[in-house]
């Protein structure tokens, strides 16, 4: 029988609707970018089809070799373990089925480009005669227990900021580490600068994102000399979907390499000592699908973060 390869695309999951309609439409697009492949996809936890399911699919359309990848910015917890977790369990469960793991999204060009455009487009929309000198960007990233993961959006922040020629520029994270939207904006505010520009460098919408916005409001009735700028996050723009294509094609010809280089579980980084050669494990087991609500999603389900008192942060933004 011919071998015939299939794509996964593994995402987290939300329990936003519009989140979930916002992963379909990628899917949709990657299949569009690969009509080579049968393209399917599934999540992690917070709603269905989960990723076994999506890999059922494939399998009963004759895949025998599937190429996974997850849908994510970075390498975090659930790129490092938990996906992986799910996809060798299913391998081991089923005979006569290869999966082979891509590489997440990460720092890539394209993805810079992606944002850039992001964040003309509310300048764009906002008008006025505000220099870019005169301008702070405030990137948001998702935030993790992963000090590589976190490193990367301060990364991406300084792409930007010195791609785009921002006066100056900061990070803050959405929750599990430091700091948070709000005391960011607000340490931001205190620096003189006369607009500042807030981009979530999120793929999706969902709670987060909506509460990044949220506290950009809060932060700025406190401050009606600044004016704030929302931009809006990655979502399906044209160059996410050729790095996501991309991805795909590095697993067959391409440098494959997961982040491992840094990777907490690996190696001892700095404060993260203790968490050297912890199982690979998911979480996820109990959770998969859509009947997660009671899910306490603290993320220390592996080991506790070190700076779990830090005051700001880190735990997640929560609504009043």
């Amino acid at each position: 029988m011919a071998e015939k390869t299939a794509v996964m695309v593994c995402g987290h999951g939300s329990r936003d609707e519009a989140a979930v309609r916002e992963f379909e439409s990628v899917a949709r697009g990657l299949r569009g970018r690969l009509p080579q492949f049968d393209v399917d996809y599934g999540f992690l936890e917070f709603a269905t089809p989960i990723i076994r399911t999506g890999l059922d699919a494939l399998r009963a359309r004759g895949a025998t070799r599937i190429l996974a990848v997850p849908g994510m910015l970075f390498a975090a917890g659930h790129a490092k373990n938990d996906i992986p977790s799910v996809l060798n369990a299913y391998q081991a469960r089923n005979d006569g089925v290869e999966i082979l793991y891509g590489r997440e999204l990460g720092i890539d060009p394209k993805m810079i480009r992606a944002a850039g455009s992001r964040i003309e487009e509310a300048l764009a929309a906002a008008g006025g005669d505000v220099s870019r000198e005169k301008t702070l960007l405030m990137v948001v990233g998702r935030g993790a227990s992963d000090p590589d993961a976190n490193s990367n959006v301060a990364k991406i922040t300084r792409l930007l900021w010195e791609g785009l020629g921002f006066g100056w520029a900061e990070t803050a994270y959405s929750g599990v580490t430091f700091p948070l939207v709000e005391p960011g904006l607000e340490h931001a505010a205190r620096l003189g600068y006369a607009r500042i520009v807030v981009f979530p460098y999120f793929l999706f919408t969902g709670i987060l994102v909506k509460r990044i916005y949220d506290y950009t409001d809060r932060v700025a009735a406190r401050h009606p000399e600044i004016e704030f700028i929302k931009a809006g996050y990655l979502n399906d723009h044209p160059l996410v979907l050729d790095t996501f294509a991309e991805r795909v094609h590095d697993i067959l010809d391409g440098p494959n390499a997961m982040n491992c280089q840094l990777c907490k579980y690996r190696e001892q980084v700095l404060g993260f000592e203790s968490e050297v050669g912890l199982a690979q494990e998911s979480h996820h087991h109990h959770v998969e699908g859509i009947n997660a609500a009671a899910h306490d999603h603290g993320h220390d389900h592996h080991h506790p973060y070190p700076h779990a008192d830090h005051p700001l942060g880190p735990r997640s933004m929560k609504k009043d």
